[in-house]
This record gives C-alpha cells, sequence and structure tokens, in this order.
C-alpha cells in the first residue's frame, strides 16, 4: 500500500493512501462519459434546429464556445469542488498539495496546463507511466505543481463505527464545551484516531490532546487518546441533538 505523510496545519502528521494509476484512469473515464452525452446532447439540439454542418459555417465563434465545458471543466471542477471533478468524486480520490494544504489556484491551473502533456500526448502514456513509477504517485503535471491524488473514502471499520452518534439516550456529556469545535477540528481528531487505530502510535495523540483542550479551555486527568474518543463521542450526542 503506498501511503503519503502529511503536515496538517495544525502541525500534526498524518497518513493518506495514494490514489494509482486505476483509480484515476476510471476516474476519467466516467468524466469522458460526462463528456460524450454532453456532445450527444448539444449536437442533437442542433441538429434538429437548423443542422450540424450549417451551425458550424453560419457560427464559427458559436461553435467554439461549446468546446469550453470540455476545455475548462477539470481546471473548474478541481477549484470549486476542492480538487475533485465528478470521476474522483465517485471514485473517493481527491487532489491535494503535497504541503498539506489545500492546492492554490496556481497549482490547479498548472496540473490543468500539464494534461496537454500527460493525456493527449500518446494516448496518456506519459501519465501512465509516470503514475505508476513515482513514489508519490504522480504525473507530470502533479510533479511540476506540487500535488498528488489521495484516497478519501475510509479506510478501515474503526471510521465507520467509532464516529457514529453515540445511541445511549442516558449518555453523559463529559465535555459541553466540544460544542465549540467545528466540522474540521472533529475530522481531524477522527483522522489521528485512525492513524493511531492503525500504527499503534500512541505518541500523535499527546499534541492533538493538548490543542483540543486549548480549544476548549478544559483540565483532564483522561490518557490523552481516551479524550480524543470521549470529544468525538460529546460532539456527536450533542450535535445529534441539533
Amino acid at each position: 500500500m503506498n501511503t503519503i505523510r502529511i503536515n496538517t496545519t495544525q502541525n500534526i502528521e498524518l497518513e493518506y493512501e495514494l490514489a494509482g494509476a486505476g483509480e484515476r484512469i476510471v476516474a476519467w473515464l466516467i468524466d469522458a462519459v460526462i463528456f460524450i452525452a454532453y456532445f450527444i446532447a448539444v449536437s442533437s439540439i442542433i441538429n434538429a434546429v437548423t443542422g450540424i454542418d450549417s451551425f458550424i459555417r453560419n457560427n464559427p465563434w458559436l461553435s467554439i464556445l461549446f468546446l469550453l465545458p470540455f476545455i475548462f471543466y477539470n481546471l473548474v471542477c478541481d477549484t470549486v469542488f476542492n480538487g475533485q471533478t465528478v470521476g474522483k468524486k465517485v471514485m473517493s480520490i481527491k487532489v491535494v498539495s503535497l504541503n498539506g494544504n489545500q492546492p492554490s489556484v496556481g497549482q490547479y491551473i498548472i496540473r490543468w496546463l500539464f494534461r496537454l502533456i500527460d493525456i493527449f500526448t500518446f494516448n496518456g502514456l506519459p501519465a501512465f507511466i509516470c503514475v505508476v513509477a513515482t513514489e508519490r504517485k504522480q504525473r507530470i503535471g502533479d510533479i511540476v505543481a506540487g500535488t498528488t491524488l489521495i484516497k478519501t473514502s475510509p479506510r478501515t471499520v474503526f471510521q465507520q463505527t467509532i464516529f457514529t452518534p453515540t445511541p445511549d439516550v442516558n449518555y453523559t456529556v463529559s465535555f459541553p464545551e466540544v460544542t465549540n469545535l467545528s466540522d474540521a477540528d472533529i475530522q481531524l481528531i477522527r483522522e489521528v484516531q485512525i492513524h493511531i487505530h492503525k500504527t499503534g502510535n500512541l505518541y500523535l495523540a499527546y499534541p492533538t490532546a493538548e490543542k483540543i483542550k486549548k480549544l476548549l479551555h478544559v483540565q483532564t486527568n483522561l490518557e490523552a487518546s481516551h479524550f480524543l474518543n470521549v470529544v468525538i463521542a460529546d460532539y456527536n450526542h450533542l450535535t445529534s441533538k441539533l
């Protein structure tokens, strides 16, 4: 399994599974189906109204406009939907920056421009070779832009069970201050706990617990990992009642 370690903005190192060539190709095919459906729909409408040949001959510049969704699809989707096209969304993969931040618009533009080399030359062979051969599963555009693709789907059953809302109606909340946390804070805690569960490395829990205590302005003698579990349980219980 190929993974990448990324430092979050909270200076906590997390591990993500990299998306391989297979996931990328299937995502591209899904997007290609959307392109084909778009062109069939537009062509059918134009043909029914004026005829394709007549329309292109009489409206050359307008014809070019119909190509714009195809040309800018990836750039617009990645920028607007946080690194995902429809195909990437279906395959549960997304573009991330190697520095742990969301890619900038400039990075998305670089990836998009290099599609001309990666995908539209030699039937995508350069992209395939690079993704297979590079340690971080990057195509040429990713290498230049400083990005890669990671899997966003749950990696273990642990992730699906530990973070569900507390079913016990008599559950006692230990830290009501958790309502001051954001969804992003809780997601970070979840990622940390998943990493601890997979690796057995409890050290990661200590800096995370200290940061959460400072955010909540609370003190506790609970062991760090257990404290994080309680925070998640409290948050799930309280937010389930909203």
